[in-house]
């Protein structure tokens, strides 16, 4: 549970400079982390990073301090706050997307940085290999854009009469059209055309069957949704961050990827839509909501 001590800090979106001041003058380490998102809706996630943290001897109560920076979804702000992070000199840096992760390359090549993204790290260049990552950074890789064609192959499944499916993407993003490309691959395998409107209003108003990338979106009444457990990714960037703390390499800490994906359907959700879930699907389901 989320206390409200937890929930102000991380609302605020950044300890404040003068307790960044005691932390250094006391020795404390200081870990910077950006966020290409908004606070609120990521809190669950920043609270399991800091279980990690906790975990590997580090409490931001006690002797450590996190100066957190969220770019509200607007990726043109990332440069300008990786920046800032390197400018203060934090002793690491945590990010929780691709789009932060290539900001804060960008921006230092000396400060170590722990990613969470969900586009290969490989192909995008921020590390050298999965096993060996050399450089400085490493983190964990969620597949969010390589479990694409699944989860249209599981929408299909729901809906077999579509011939068009949306792609909610944000156009800004410098992963945008590596997401687009895999879908669209994926669209055309199943025989179906790929739209790429904005269209979350629209799928609300009109009633439109979704499949998410978190489950989050689920328990919040979408429909379906197929992903690895994005509160069990945080909890091992945490620990990576406290080992890099302690003295380990990035360079040395291989990039982890998750071994299991929940597939998580609300029923309630599917009743409203009018459509019945098939058995094959309620039988693959890791959970049900009713």
């Amino acid at each position: 549970m989320i206390n409200r001590r937890e929930f102000v800090l991380l609302a605020a979106g950044a300890v404040t400079a003068p307790r960044e001041l005691r932390a250094q003058q006391k020795g404390m380490p200081v870990v910077g982390f950006l966020g290409s998102t908004a606070p609120a809706p990521f809190t669950p996630f920043i609270v399991a990073f800091r279980r990690g943290l906790r975990e590997t001897g580090y409490d931001d109560a006690q002797n450590i301090a996190v100066e957190y920076r969220w770019a509200e979804d607007h990726y043109d702000r990332l440069a300008g706050l990786a920046a800032d992070l390197v400018s203060r000199k934090v002793d690491l840096i945590a990010t929780n997307s691709m789009p932060s992760a290539l900001a804060e390359k960008a921006a230092t090549a000396t400060i170590p940085i722990v990613f969470e993204t969900g586009i290969d790290p490989v192909q995008a260049g921020l590390v050298a290999s999965l096993a060996r990552p050399g450089g400085n950074l490493t983190g964990v890789c969620m597949l969010t854009a390589a479990l694409m064609p699944k989860r249209i192959e599981l929408l299909i499944g729901l809906v077999p009469q579509a011939k068009v499916i949306g792609l909610l993407v944000n156009p800004t993003a410098s992963t945008a059209g590596q997401m687009i490309g895999d879908a669209e691959e994926a669209a055309r395998t199943k025989g179906v055309r790929l739209r790429r409107e904005q269209l979350v209003a629209l799928a609300a108003r009109d009633a439109v069957p979704a499949i998410y990338p978190l489950r989050e979106f689920t328990d919040s009444g979408g429909l379906i949704s197929y992903a690895a457990s994005f509160t069990a990714a945080f909890h091992l960037l945490g620990i990576y961050a406290g080992r890099v703390l302690k003295g380990e390499k990035p360079a040395d800490l291989p990039v982890q990827q998750p071994t299991t994906f929940e597939l998580v359907v609300n029923l309630k959700t599917a009743k409203a839509l009018g459509l019945t879930v098939p058995p094959s699907i309620l039988a693959r389901a890791d959970e049900i909501i009713e």
